[in-house]
């Protein structure tokens, strides 16, 4: 840092000419200001001010108990729907477990009929192939009776057309007719 070079400040003093200074050369500045505040709060307290500054804020003061009041008023009813709403999802929550509770039952019921419907099916259709079985079986039994019948038919045709001779026919039919004539 610069020193200061001697001289270079000034310093200034002021004094009042002839003491303190005087309001109307009588009263010194403290007390005029006291008397002026009391003049002040006289005037004040003469118009009443302090009885319109109280109904004012007993105004203000009411008008803040009924908010406060209306305030407790909606809290009131805010926990009331709370608790309304929070016992429509309780209740909400435990219609949602019943229904899926239900509609399980129901899944399972299906599946069981499902199942058992399926095995009656299968259980229908192999009664039906063995009974197509079956009756495949008895046409071709039949189909190869005939064909035996009508193999045997031809091979007695031509035994009897190898052996045949009239004699042999007369002797054949005799016997034949005595047969049915003994029945």
């Amino acid at each position: 840092m610069a020193e200061p070079v001697p001289g270079s400040t000034a310093e200034v003093q002021h004094e009042p000419a002839g003491g303190e200074a005087k309001a109307f050369g009588l009263i010194d500045a403290p007390a005029f200001i006291a008397l002026a505040m009391i003049v002040v709060i006289a005037i004040m307290i003469w118009k009443k001010v302090p009885a319109a500054i109280g109904k004012a804020l007993d105004a203000k003061i009411g008008l803040i108990r009924d908010q406060l009041a209306e305030a407790e008023a909606l809290r009131k009813e805010a926990e009331a729907l709370k608790a309304e709403y929070q016992a429509k999802a309780n209740s909400a929550e435990a219609e949602a477990a019943a229904m899926i509770e239900r509609a399980h039952g129901e899944a399972d019921e299906i599946v069981a009929k499902a199942k058992s419907d399926a095995e009656a099916l299968i259980a229908r259709r192999g009664r039906m192939a063995e009974d197509k079985i079956a009756a495949e079986e008895r046409a071709a039994v039949k189909q190869l009776r005939a064909a035996a019948a009508d193999s045997a038919t031809r091979a007695a045709a031509r035994l009897i057309a190898d052996h045949d001779d009239p004699a042999t026919d007369e002797k054949l039919v005799n016997r034949t007719i005595s047969e049915i004539a003994g029945r």
